[in-house]
C-alpha cells in the first residue's frame, strides 16, 4: 500500500509540475508581450487532458481568466483577447513594438473556441535561407511567441544541424575541412539540406556551425515550453561525394543538375537499402538526440526537385520502406513528416501508381504528408487523400521572400472549409509553408486563425485585423482593409512574383519567370486603399508596415505603365519623350526607395549588417556579407536561371541594384535612338548581368536604421502621384 501511495504521489507531483510549467510559459509570454497586463491575467489549466485543444476567456473581479488545456492554447486565447478587445497586432518582426491600451479592455460573458485540427504546422526549409540565416535569439524569441499566439504546435526546426553532421561525418572518416567544404554558405543551407546543391559558397565557418547549434538549443527549449513538437531532421540519403573514397562499394549516385548549377555543385544520394544508410541514420539520430533531444517527428525529404535513380514503383517503395525502418531502428516512436512538394513539382513523373507505392510502403499513420502548395494545387484531391496516410493542408503564398501583395483570402477560406468537411479522417492538420517573410502576414494569420473559428469567417477576421493593425477602431482602416480583402487579395501567389522594377530591364513584359509583375486587380483600387490608410494616421509599427507595403506596391505597379510609355517612345524614335519617361521611371524607383528607407523592416542595410554581425572576424564578416548579397540578387552562378528569384523591395537594393540596372537600359536605349540605330539588347543584358554580379561582390555600406517618417512620406507621394 505504501508503494502504491508513493507511486501515486510521484505521478501527481509530475502532473502538477507539468501544469505549473504550462502556466509559467503562458505567464512568460504575457511578460514579454504585454508586461502591463501581467498582474491582471490569470491562467488555468484543466486537470484532465482535453481533446481537442481549447481555450476559454472570462473576466472575473477585474481580471482576465484564461482557461485552456495547455500553454499553446493559452497563448491563442491571449492573442484572441489582444486582437478582438485590445485592437493589438503582435508582429513576427522582433523589433515591432507591441502597444496595448493603457486601460485593460473588459468584456462580458464567456468566450470558448476549440481547435478544429490537432496539428498546426509552420515554416519551410527555404525560410531559413530567405529570412532567417542571420537571426539571433532576439529574433527567434519573438517568432516563437508569434507562433504560440497563433496556435502553431508543429514548427520546422532545422537550425544547427550542421554541427550534428560535422560530428557524424567525422565518425565515417572525413576530415574537418572536407566536411565544412561539403556545406554551402549560410543563406544557401536550405538547398544543401534538401540535397539540391553542395559546396556553393563553402566552406562553412566553424563560427557559424557552433553558434547555430547553441541557438537551436534555445529555440527548442522555448518551443517545447509551448507544447510544440519541433520537427527535427533525419538522414534522407544525402552524402558528401568524398564518402565514395572511404566506401567505394556503397551505392552512391549523383542526383544530377539542379537550378542550372555546374556539375561540381551537384549532390549525391546513398540508396536507402545500402547497409551504410542504416549506419549513418543511427549515428545521426543518436548524435542529434544527445544534443537537441527529440519529439519523435522527423522531416525527411528525398528527391526534392531532383530525379530519383529509378522511377519504378517497386524501387520507390523500397526507398520509403527502408528510410522508415532506419528511423524506427533507432527511435521506435519515430514518425516521418515529408513535403508533398515533390508530387506537385514533378507531377508528370509522380503518377498515382508511384505515389501510392511510395506512401503505402510505410505503415499506416507513420508517414505524414505536407500538402505544400494548396493555395495553388491540392494534391490530396488527386491522390485519394494521399492514399490514407495523414496529411496537412498547407498554404505556401510566398516564394523567395518576394514582397509583392499576393494572396487570395476568399479562396483560402473556401478551400480550408472544404478540406475540413471533405478531406477525410486522415486530415492531420493545417499549416503554412511560406518561403520568406514578405508582405502577407494577413494571409498566414488568417490561415491559422481559421483553425479556431467555425465556418466562413473571412469578413469577421478582416474587420478585427483592420482594427488591430492600427490599434483602434477607425472607419478609414476598415475601408482600406475592405478594399484590400475584396479587391486586391484576390490573386494566388506563385513562383517569381515581383514588381517590374525588380526585373532585368526589357522593353516588353518582364525578362523571365523569376519576376512576374502581372496583377489581377485594378491599381486604382490599391491606391484608394493606400489613401484610406494614410488618413488613419495611427501610431503602430504594424500600421507603418502596411503603409510601406501598400504604397510601394502602388508605385511598383505604376512603374509598369511608365515603362510601356518609354517603350512606345522608343518604337516611335521620340527621344524627347524617352528622356521624360526614362527620368520618371528612375524617379519612381527612388521614391519607392525613400518610402522603404523609412521602415526598419525594409532595409538591405539591416540584412547586410545582421549578416556581418554573425562574427567578430573581419574576413568572415566579408564572407557573410557576400553570401547575404548573392541570395537576394544573382542567387546562383553568373547568368544562371535563378537570378532575381529572391527579388524583394528593400531600401538600398531598390535604388542601387534595381535602379542601376534600369539606368543602364534607359541610357543605352536613348543613345541608340540618338545614333539612329536599334538598341543592342544583348549588350544591355551583358552589362546588366555584370552590374548585378559586381553588386553581389561589393561591400559598399548601407544604412541599417530607418530614415524619415513613413506617414509623411506616404502623404507626399500620394499627393505627387494621385493614382
Amino acid at each position: 500500500m505504501a508503494k502504491l501511495n508513493a507511486l501515486f504521489f510521484t505521478f501527481f507531483s509530475l502532473f502538477l509540475l507539468a501544469q505549473s510549467s504550462d502556466v509559467d510559459a503562458a505567464k512568460g509570454l504575457v511578460q514579454r508581450i504585454a508586461p502591463a497586463y501581467a498582474e491582471k491575467i490569470v491562467f488555468h489549466q484543466e486537470k484532465s487532458k482535453i481533446s481537442p485543444d481549447y481555450y476559454e476567456l472570462e473576466f472575473k473581479k477585474g481580471k482576465l481568466h484564461i482557461s485552456a488545456n495547455n500553454a499553446n492554447a493559452m497563448a491563442v486565447g491571449f492573442n484572441e483577447y489582444l486582437k478582438t478587445y485590445g485592437h493589438v497586432s503582435v508582429s513576427w518582426y522582433a523589433d515591432n513594438v507591441v502597444k496595448v491600451p493603457a486601460k485593460m479592455p473588459v468584456f462580458k460573458g464567456k468566450i470558448r473556441n476549440e481547435a478544429r485540427v490537432p496539428h498546426r504546422f509552420f515554416l519551410n526549409y527555404c525560410t531559413f535561407g530567405y529570412t532567417m540565416p542571420w537571426w539571433k535569439w532576439h529574433d527567434w524569441e519573438r517568432l516563437i511567441d508569434w507562433m504560440a499566439l497563433n496556435g502553431v504546435n508543429l514548427p520546422l526546426a532545422i537550425t544547427g544541424q550542421e554541427k550534428i553532421w560535422l560530428n557524424v561525418w567525422k565518425q565515417f572518416g572525413l576530415g574537418d575541412e572536407e566536411i565544412r567544404s561539403f556545406f554551402t554558405g549560410p543563406a544557401y543551407l536550405p538547398w544543401h539540406r534538401m540535397a539540391n546543391i553542395d559546396h556553393w559558397e563553402g566552406p562553412l565557418p566553424m563560427s557559424w556551425i557552433d553558434g547555430q547549434a547553441e541557438l537551436q538549443k534555445k529555440i527548442l527549449a522555448r518551443a517545447r515550453a509551448f507544447n510544440m513538437k519541433p520537427v527535427l531532421p533525419a538522414f534522407a540519403g544525402h552524402v558528401p561525394k568524398a564518402l565514395l573514397k572511404k566506401y567505394p562499394h556503397a551505392k552512391i549516385t549523383s542526383l544530377g543538375e539542379w537550378g542550372n548549377f555546374s556539375e561540381e555543385y551537384q549532390s549525391y544520394f546513398l540508396d536507402s537499402f545500402d547497409p551504410l544508410f542504416l549506419k549513418i541514420q543511427e549515428a545521426f539520430l543518436k548524435e542529434q538526440t544527445k544534443e537537441f533531444g527529440t519529439d519523435h517527428i522527423y522531416g525527411i525529404d528525398p528527391f526534392n526537385e531532383v530525379t530519383p535513380p529509378s522511377w519504378e514503383p517497386e524501387y520507390l517503395a523500397k526507398v520509403s520502406q527502408h528510410i522508415y525502418e532506419s528511423l524506427t531502428h533507432v527511435d521506435p516512436k519515430a514518425k516521418w513528416l515529408q513535403m508533398g512538394w515533390i508530387f506537385y513539382y514533378m507531377q508528370n513523373k509522380w503518377t498515382n501508381e508511384r505515389i501510392k507505392a511510395y506512401l503505402q510502403a510505410v505503415p499506416q499513420d507513420q508517414l505524414m504528408m505536407l500538402d505544400y502548395f494548396c493555395d495553388h494545387t491540392e494534391v490530396w484531391k488527386r491522390t485519394d487523400s494521399f492514399f490514407g496516410q495523414p496529411y496537412i493542408w498547407s498554404y505556401l503564398g510566398n516564394f523567395g521572400g518576394n514582397t509583392t501583395l499576393h494572396g487570395n483570402l476568399k479562396d483560402a477560406d473556401e478551400k480550408i472549409e472544404h478540406v475540413l468537411q471533405n478531406g477525410g479522417k486522415n486530415l492531420w492538420g493545417i499549416g503554412a509553408t511560406l518561403e520568406g517573410f514578405g508582405d502577407n502576414p494577413v494571409m498566414y494569420e488568417f490561415i491559422l486563425d481559421k483553425v479556431w473559428k467555425k465556418g466562413h469567417c473571412m469578413k469577421d477576421f478582416v474587420k478585427t485585423y483592420a482594427k488591430s493593425r492600427v490599434g483602434k477602431e477607425n472607419p478609414d482602416a476598415e475601408k482600406a482593409w475592405e478594399i484590400l480583402s475584396e479587391k486586391v487579395y484576390v490573386q494566388n501567389s506563385d513562383v517569381g512574383k515581383g514588381d517590374l522594377t525588380h526585373s532585368k530591364p526589357v522593353f516588353e513584359k518582364a525578362y523571365n519567370w523569376t519576376v512576374n509583375p502581372e496583377i489581377a486587380y485594378d491599381n486604382h483600387d490599391l491606391a484608394t486603399a493606400w489613401k484610406h490608410l494614410i488618413a488613419v494616421e495611427a501610431n503602430t509599427d504594424e500600421y507603418r508596415d502596411d503603409l510601406t507595403a501598400v504604397g510601394k506596391q502602388v508605385l511598383g505597379n505604376y512603374f509598369y505603365q511608365v515603362r510601356d510609355q518609354f517603350t512606345q517612345a522608343y518604337r516611335q524614335q521620340d527621344v524627347s519623350k524617352m528622356k521624360k519617361t526614362g527620368a520618371e521611371m528612375l524617379q519612381i524607383i527612388h521614391d519607392i526607395d525613400e518610402l522603404l528607407a523609412s521602415n526598419p523592416n525594409y532595409l538591405v542595410g539591416k540584412w547586410i549588417a545582421d549578416a556581418r554581425a554573425m562574427t567578430d572576424i573581419e574576413q568572415e564578416k566579408a564572407y557573410y556579407e557576400r553570401d547575404a548579397r548573392k541570395i537576394i540578387s544573382v542567387w546562383g552562378e553568373k547568368s544562371r536561371d535563378l537570378n532575381d528569384y529572391a527579388n524583394r523591395s528593400v531600401a538600398g537594393l531598390m535604388k542601387d541594384y534595381y535602379g542601376g540596372r534600369w539606368k543602364i537600359f534607359i541610357d543605352e536605349a536613348i543613345l541608340a535612338v540618338e545614333q539612329g540605330r536599334n538598341a543592342d539588347e544583348k549588350l544591355i543584358l551583358e552589362r546588366v548581368n555584370q552590374f548585378s554580379w559586381d553588386w553581389s561582390e561589393a561591400q559598399n555600406p548601407y544604412p541599417s536604421t530607418p530614415k524619415g517618417n513613413t506617414l509623411e512620406i506616404s502623404k507626399r507621394l500620394w499627393e505627387k502621384y494621385r493614382l
